[in-house]
């Protein structure tokens, strides 16, 4: 089981990945979180009782990027095919700007199944909020919250 902690200016989000369905986009995930990549990135995209978006480079202090347009400097490739995990409420999803565009993007749901359901098969969904408590925390962030520090905590 791989397990990620994200401590944020609200709390704690932790985080269970699936890298059974979606292996490369967990490796590539990890590897951000053990290089440092998301300390101090804000989610730059919120989005009431659909999503919270993070993971773009733009948005660390200094950075002069728009924010939102940023990657790593490379794109995966989409794991949808097969992978029985659905957009609901608590789901960590890659984001991208198009079929195998995603790089270091990702949100994580905020709200109902029924504003996310048209997500299923499009972006990959990699994993999923640990408890009641790690939703909670995804509620309350709001626009321009910062990750303080993401941690791979059991791998």
């Amino acid at each position: 089981m791989t397990r990620v902690l994200f401590q944020t200016d609200k709390g704690d989000i932790n985080l269970e990945l699936f890298p059974k369905e979606a292996p490369g986009t967990v490796a590539n995930f990890v590897k951000l979180i053990e290089a440092g990549f998301y300390d101090g990135l804000a989610f730059h995209r919120v989005i009431p009782d659909f999503v919270i978006q993070g993971g773009c480079p733009n948005t660390k202090p200094g950075a002069s990027g728009m924010p939102g347009t940023g990657g790593p400097g490379w794109k995966i490739k989409c794991e949808t095919a097969g992978n029985p995990h659905q957009h609901k409420l608590g789901a960590v999803s890659m984001a991208h700007a198009g079929k195998d565009t995603g790089g270091s993007q990702f949100f994580v749901v905020n709200g109902d199944r029924r504003n996310v359901a048209h997500l299923d098969g499009v972006h990959t969904v990699f994993g999923q909020c640990v408890a009641e408590a790690d939703i909670k925390v995804v509620q309350a962030i709001k626009a321009n919250d910062r990750i303080v520090k993401a941690t791979v905590v059991e791998a």
